[in-house]
């Protein structure tokens, strides 16, 4: 195990109505004027907005509303919102939805006392030295924002989908209701699942020695993302599947099954690329990238691949070699995936060969501060051979 630091500094509160308790937790924090950002419509139609309003009201909290966040959230709404937040003098940033609301809200948090351009940080200009507070109400078990030091922007303007890391942006509080997700389509929930999956399955491959631990949790919160991932779907108001789904998506990126390892994020680099030319969710990309970055770094670590597919997907042994029992758990993973309908190849979202070289290109890998990648280096040829191999339909 290598050496670490963790740092979680955020309160939940977990449960039904757990959206009533932010006026008066917030209040007893000694905030007094706040930005909402949050999406076009489902927070209003569903009612949600009316109840965080009236609950920040009741506690004497003020408020403006920064509207609009899109999937793969854009750059031009951060800088909106960070004028609208200095102009107000705001004191804290809640987001209202799913990662791509909360990714926004720690935007603008780390934007407004930033004295330059705010995609200094996503382009990786300059390192965050201070921040607005950040709280969150989650409505999607996807990202794990709600506990992370991570945000992800897409610039429209330069083409480019990028993130940054800082604890700074971790959230203070956040609020969080599964029975919000119940009126989810289907689609979304499977995109979900499979975020929460990659986001620890990026951090349990690894090299990394000696972290039978972290290991073993990590393949129980898989174990239970297969269970409750099909039960959600089939019940989806099944309050207790949703619960559990959101408290995976929680332990997946809050770094707690990540301490003491090396990890390697470059299927999410990769990814990154395919939701910023296609459009595509974030986690229906990576249920192309990811099994076919795992086809392709599957020699360098093939007993742990090996261990996946005995532990969480309950193959059986290959009795002739560790790769073909490594092998069967990647195919059993897009089994899994394909059942709740989530795309396995480039094809299926409008991609062609003739795009290869472009998204190889423009990938930027970036592994805990090294642009390469850990399991195996990733020049562009080899960003090549990773993305031919999403455009073969694999035989499941």
């Amino acid at each position: 195990m290598l050496p670490f630091e963790f740092y979680s500094p955020t309160k939940f509160v977990f449960g039904p109505k757990a959206e009533l308790q932010v006026g008066p937790v917030l209040e007893a924090a000694g905030f007094r004027k706040i930005m909402i950002v949050t999406g076009k419509s489902s927070a209003f139609e569903s009612g949600l907005y009316d109840r965080v309003k009236k609950s920040l009201d009741e506690a004497g909290i003020t408020h403006v509303l920064l509207r609009g966040v899109e999937p793969n959230p854009r750059a031009d709404l951060v800088y909106e919102g960070i004028e609208q937040g200095r102009k107000e003098e705001i004191e804290l940033v809640l987001g209202v939805g799913g990662g791509s609301a909360i990714d926004t809200a720690k935007a603008i948090s780390i934007g407004i006392p930033y004295s330059g351009d705010f995609w200094d940080f996503y382009s990786y200009k300059a390192t965050p030295e201070e921040a607005l507070p950040v709280a969150t109400i989650l409505t999607l078990p996807a990202t794990g924002s709600e506990a992370s030091n991570s945000s992800v922007i897409t610039n429209a303007e330069l083409g480019d989908k990028r993130g940054v890391n800082s604890d700074l942006i971790r959230p203070k509080f956040s609020f969080m209701n599964p029975e919000l997700s119940f009126t989810l389509p289907d689609y979304q929930i499977a995109c979900g699942v499979t975020d929460i999956m990659a986001h620890i399955l990026e951090r349990y491959l690894t090299k990394t020695e000696e972290v039978k631990l972290t290991d073993e949790m990590a393949e129980a919160v898989l174990r239970v993302l297969l269970q409750e991932g099909k039960r959600a779907l089939e019940e989806p108001d099944n309050y207790e599947a949703r619960a559990n789904l959101y408290w995976a998506g929680t332990l997946a990126h809050n770094n707690l099954l990540g301490v003491g390892r090396q990890q390697d994020w470059s299927s999410h680099q990769l990814e990154h690329e395919l939701s910023t030319k296609y459009g595509v969710a974030h986690g229906a990309g990576l249920a192309i990238v990811l099994p076919n970055f795992m086809r392709y770094t599957v020699d360098e670590i093939p007993a742990r691949y090996a261990r996946l597919a005995i532990n969480v997907f309950g193959i059986e042994p290959s009795p002739d070699s560790v790769k073909i029992t490594a092998l069967e758990g990647i195919k059993a993973f897009q089994r899994f995936l394909k059942g709740m309908g989530m795309p396995l190849t480039l094809q299926e979202i409008g991609g062609k060969k003739e795009d290869i070289p472009g998204l190889a290109k423009n990938t930027r890998l970036n592994n805990q501060g090294k642009y390469t990648g850990f399991l195996k280096p990733l020049d562009e040829a080899a960003r090549e051979e990773v993305y031919e191999l999403c455009l073969e339909t694999p035989k499941l």
